[in-house]
């Protein structure tokens, strides 16, 4: 049976030994002995790519995105600390990369399981597409129908547009962000702001929660996969939107 990328990274990592595969972020991390040796990251905010990115040893990444762009490239976040971004879906050869995550992997590894690897593990390379809904959570039936309902929600509103941010749509009241959706591990999630004094009595409903990063803001998270009222989401959109709309846009809301 034919397998896809992701399966195809599993099977590779796996392989060494002792190592284990941790969620970090909504990426899977492959780690031995506590320490991360590669991250497997699908379209990380919309870039469009399906990569890794490697702890590569001391000057291995200068030394492949100088002489092979086309395969490697200096990752964001962890590449000022030297890690090698490999593209896994452009032609580079699996045996290749075998031996891109062996190098990584022998760098963190300690020497009693370095002594068990006596050959670089061999995979069959992928021949299955990876799923859309892998590629683009948001591209799932039911997230593009609740992004249809945010959608209409949103731009009947004045002077609203939508854009993306980190590759997830956003919806802007002229320039400010205020409402926002994304697809994670299957579910699809709705952000609003509703002020920190409303944060608390909203969590009493397990569908919603303080999301990371913003919710010190005063925003929330509403998972809308399993139900979305659209009376519920509008009430949302609406408050958030005049948290952040200009006093023109404002009027012209309540005329």
């Amino acid at each position: 049976m034919g397998r896809n990328i992701s399966q195809a990274v599993r099977e590779l990592c796996l392989a060494l030994p002792e190592a284990e595969e941790r969620p970090s972020r909504g990426s899977p991390d492959f780690r031995v002995g506590g320490k991360t040796f590669a991250t497997y990251v699908i379209n990380h905010h919309g870039d469009g790519q399906v990569a890794l990115w490697l702890n590569a040893p001391d000057g291995a990444q200068a030394f492949y995105t100088e002489n092979e762009p086309e395969h490697y490239f200096v990752p964001p976040y962890v590449g000022p600390k030297g890690w090698l971004g490999v593209h896994l879906d452009r032609g580079l050869r699996w045996t290749t990369i075998a031996d891109r995550v062996r190098e990584a992997y022998e760098k963190l590894a300690p020497e009693s399981l370095k002594a068990r690897l006596a050959e670089t593990p061999e995979i069959e390379p992928p021949s299955e597409p990876l799923p859309l809904e892998e590629f683009d959570p948001m591209a799932r039936p039911r997230a593009q129908e609740v992004l249809g309902m945010l959608r209409d929600i949103c731009l009947a509103l004045p002077e609203t547009t939508e854009g993306t941010r980190f590759g997830d749509p956003i919806f802007r009241a002229g320039k400010k962000g205020f409402a926002l959706a994304h697809g994670r591990r299957g579910r699809i999630r709705l952000q609003f702001w509703v002020g920190a004094d409303r944060q608390d009595s909203l969590c009493f409903d397990e569908r919603y929660r303080i999301p990371p990063y913003i919710g010190h803001q005063g925003w929330i998270e509403l998972d809308a996969e399993d139900f979305a009222d659209r009376d519920e989401i509008a009430a949302l959109a609406v408050d958030s939107y005049r948290h952040y709309a200009l006093k023109r846009m404002l009027k012209a809301l309540d005329s």
